[in-house]
């Protein structure tokens, strides 16, 4: 080989990227293609008596009694005697337990009620690798599977929770939000770039890399002194979400890896926010750096009228191995500085959780049996801890108890 030759050889670099883009974007199809036939659209499995018992907060055999006296929807029943619900029933047998089960208001659907502002919860960490996307996406889909209307918005212009939800930006072309937040006269409503996903009562808006020019394009707007919608950047997502505010109880926005204009403009809409943390020090170093460099930024809009009020926001430890003593220290470490703003549970690191990744899944979606037993119930116990804390932060914050 002629290394020399190789060497003075000149390269296109735009051209081979170009290529090979495009072919990972050309393989990622034929495998969607594959997974999710005929249509290459993302379906969703069946739900276990034992599943659809813990999501509803019922007993296992009242669920059978209700099937066996014909009431609320028919579920698919194995040749063993194992009733399977999808998730549309088990939102259906939701609805009927609420019009005939306890006399307590709103037991089994947890809507909004008069009163009850819209929560907007956004995840954020501009470390990749924090389990941001993981958590946004588990949420979601939690939230959902709980009774809860949800809208799930990727403002990453890597679009990853796009993807985890059976979408592929360059092929799909589908609208982002900046088509919700742009300046200029081609904006549109939010309602027209939402889509449905494979969860009953979750909708996604979905990121592509136009939403980059949401970066470029307020700075612009903001110097212009002809553009007060530039100066006041920061109420556009708040200012869209309001157009829907009606059809749904919870948002949740995954937030890019950054601190830029799309993040302030989500933090600022969002009435709580969970800060992801993987517990090693060069993560908690650069937690320490974002937090800092947030806090200036918010203090210097604060002037031109962006107010963040909170509910709540949290720590969450993502990737935790509690064997892993540095690990447990640095847990330790952070729960001394603020214990009270650190979520109680933490999320586990799990090859349950990234095996499912691998086929664009979350743990919610995949069938258990490709798992290890102890591997996925340890792996979907923490998740639905975690979950289920943010869950009754939601509630409190709408003032349940």
């Amino acid at each position: 080989m002629n290394i020399a030759a190789d060497i003075s050889a000149e390269l296109d670099f735009d051209d081979e990227i170009l290529e090979q883009g495009e072919l990972i974007s050309d393989k990622l199809h034929l495998l969607r293609l594959e997974q999710y036939p005929p249509n290459a659209e993302k379906g969703l499995r069946l739900f276990s008596l034992a599943e659809v018992a813990e999501y509803l907060g019922v007993t296992q055999n009242h669920i059978k009694k209700l099937h066996l006296e014909g009431k609320g929807p028919a579920p698919e029943v194995s040749s063993s005697g194992r009733r399977s619900y999808t998730a549309a029933q088990m939102l259906e047998l939701r609805h009927f337990l609420d019009k005939h089960g306890r006399s307590d208001f709103k037991r089994y659907v947890p809507h909004r009620r008069s009163g009850e502002t819209l929560q907007v919860i956004s995840v954020v960490n501009f470390k990749g690798g924090s389990g941001k996307t993981t958590t946004a996406a588990h949420l979601a889909q939690y939230l959902a599977l709980t009774g809860h209307r949800v809208l799930a918005i990727d403002l990453d212009p890597q679009a990853s929770l796009t993807a985890l939800h059976g979408i592929q930006p360059e092929l799909d072309k589908n609208p982002s939000l900046f088509e919700a937040l742009r300046y200029d006269d081609k904006k549109s409503p939010i309602k027209d770039v939402i889509l449905p996903t494979n969860f009953p009562s979750l909708d996604i808006v979905p990121a592509n890399l136009e939403l980059q020019e949401y970066e470029y394009e307020t700075p612009l707007a903001a110097s212009n002194k002809n553009s007060p919608e530039g100066r006041m950047f920061f109420t556009r997502i708040s200012s869209a979400l309001k157009e829907v505010d009606d059809k749904y109880d919870v948002v949740v926005i995954d937030c890019p890896p950054q601190l830029g204009y799309l993040t302030l403009t989500a933090l600022t809409a969002s009435t709580s926010v969970i800060v992801t943390v993987h517990p090693q020090m060069l993560d908690i170093m650069s937690m320490s750096q974002f937090l800092l460099m947030l806090g200036g930024i918010l203090q210097s809009i604060k002037s031109a009228g962006a107010k963040v009020k909170l509910k709540w926001f949290r720590y969450l430890v993502t990737r935790y191995e509690p064997t892993d003593g540095p690990q447990a220290q640095m847990v330790g470490f952070m729960q001394a500085m603020f214990n009270k703003r650190m979520l109680a549970h933490h999320m586990l690191k799990s090859t349950a959780i990234s095996d499912a990744g691998i086929t664009k899944q979350t743990l919610y979606e995949v069938e258990k049996n490709q798992f290890i037993r102890s591997t996925y119930d340890r792996a979907i116990e923490s998740l639905n801890a975690v979950n289920g804390e943010i869950v009754q932060l939601i509630h409190k914050a709408w003032g349940r108890k």
